[in-house]
């Protein structure tokens, strides 16, 4: 369904579904001035949580930390989407549909970091 709605949306608006593009076009000093579309974007998202909580809670899940350890990692988040130009939908999802070489880049990088990652973690445990 991702791929789906990102191609509709690539189609219709010649615009990419990554999320951090989405949302930093809506918040200041943006002189975006096509708001209604990233507006019923991220409605959108934020209802298919809702619903996905609602009808699959155990699919959904919860976070079992602390809520300023969830707000700290979401602004390292928000960070790291600015300074690689772009989140891991956009790239991976976006990026690699329209061949972009900066994407395949990116998503190597994302994918190879996941991997340590998990091998360093697993082995913490």
């Amino acid at each position: 369904m991702i791929g789906v709605a990102s191609a509709f949306l690539f189609l219709t608006h010649g615009r990419v579904a990554g999320i951090s593009g989405v949302v930093g076009a809506i918040l200041p000093p943006s002189p975006v001035r096509d708001r209604a579309w990233r507006y019923a974007f991220l409605v959108g998202l934020l209802a298919a949580g809702v619903i996905g909580a609602v009808v699959a809670p155990s699919a959904v899940g919860a976070s079992v930390r602390s809520w300023p350890l969830v707000v700290v990692a979401g602004l390292l988040v928000g960070f790291g989407t600015r300074l690689g130009n772009g989140c891991t939908s956009g790239h991976g999802v976006c990026g690699l549909a329209r061949f972009s070489v900066r994407s395949l880049a990116a998503v190597v990088t994302f994918m190879t970091t996941g991997a340590i990652t998990a091998w360093v973690a697993g082995g913490l445990s």
